[in-house]
């Protein structure tokens, strides 16, 4: 495996070293212990499924407060999507910048995002699959999110949405010091 870390510490583009012949290729995308010595989290307690229909569908940006916060590891298993993450993290030398990753089944690209991130992405065709890992189980009472278009954060969206839930469209705007990661 390769990684790749992002401008925002602690986040990391992996890729697959793929071992071919001539039956195609072998890859890892997942080692606990590799995870370990690059110093992310590589406990899984949850692995989700996205599906979008749409081109320009927009889910974000989301994350969970302490004590359920979550790193994140997420690989675009059918078509291509601009995956973006902001580092929450009020002590980081990153705080509140952002950077977007386009993930696509073609790529094979993973992005990982460490606890004290907010976590969302935009499909750039229609027919999207994801799949991610989480470190921490889901908990509705720490769920929170942030405006996809908030202009603390200004991110740079590559499509015109097309699709956003009610849920995301009343994500407050982000207040400083609201969020204690």
């Amino acid at each position: 495996m390769i990684f790749t870390e992002t401008k925002l510490k602690g986040a990391y583009i992996i890729e697959p070293e793929k071992k071919q012949d001539e039956r195609g290729f072998f890859a890892r995308s997942f080692d606990s212990e590799v995870f370990r010595k690059h110093g992310l989290n590589p406990n899984v307690l949850q692995c989700n499924i996205s599906c979008s229909k749409n081109k320009g569908t927009i889910r974000g940006m989301h994350f969970q407060l302490p004590p359920y916060q979550e790193a994140k590891f997420l690989r675009c298993v059918r078509g291509r999507i601009y995956d973006v993450i902001i580092d929450l993290r009020s002590k980081s030398e990153t705080y509140k910048q952002w950077i977007g990753v386009e993930l696509s089944a073609d790529n094979y690209k993973m992005l990982y995002a460490p606890e004290g991130f907010a976590a969302g992405f935009q499909t750039l065709v229609d027919d999207v699959e994801l799949t991610y890992q989480v470190s921490q189980v889901y908990n509705l009472q720490y769920e929170q999110g942030i405006r996809w278009n908030d202009p603390a954060f200004k991110i740079d969206w590559p499509l015109e949405p097309t699709v956003i839930s009610e849920k995301d469209k009343s994500h407050p705007l982000f207040k400083e010091g609201l969020y204690e990661m």
